[in-house]
């Protein structure tokens, strides 16, 4: 099964900022319902239970964290991502790595939509821009582990713990 540690996290207008980057860019958008902030990819597991352990270890954020801003990921872009930036965030992943968990390079970010293609680049870079230090939603302070199963439609996940 393939596991990840992850926070919810609530978009206020995740529709206007789809229809913002209509005509400009093309690809899939993820579901509102599955959007979170992800602490730790776990990958195919064949046995829950050593991460149910180190997951054990982990404690709950103290409070919401703001997302702010739009941002994205590769060269062209291939990630539209909203950017969620605070100490707390780097606090509580230092003890995801304490608890034994690998967190390379993260950055912690809410992947919005996965990009094919961006048919109107200027226009696309002017969307980012305009979302900038704009309060986007916020980080539920909640971690859990989930369970993520691709299927044809779509993603789905499972809350574990």
């Amino acid at each position: 099964m393939r596991l990840f540690i992850a926070s919810p996290v609530i978009i206020e207008d995740y529709e206007t900022i789809q229809k913002s980057f209509e005509g400009i860019i093309e690809g899939k958008w993820i579901a509102e319902q599955n959007l979170h902030l992800t602490w730790v990819f776990l990958g195919e597991m064949e046995d829950a239970a050593p991460i149910i352990e180190k997951f054990s270890q982990i404690t709950p954020m103290e409070s919401e964290i703001a997302i702010e801003s739009l941002g994205y990921f590769g060269r062209p872009p291939r990630i539209l991502y909203a950017k969620a930036d605070s100490t707390l965030l780097y606090e509580k992943a230092r003890e995801c790595k304490e608890a034994g968990f690998s967190l390379y390079r993260f950055k912690p970010h809410v992947t919005l939509c996965r990009i094919r293609q961006i048919d109107d680049y200027k226009a696309y870079k002017e969307q980012v821009k305009a979302y900038k230090e704009k309060t986007l939603g916020k980080v539920l302070p909640q971690i859990h582990l989930y369970k993520s199963e691709l299927k044809e439609s779509g993603a789905e996940y499972t809350k574990l713990l």
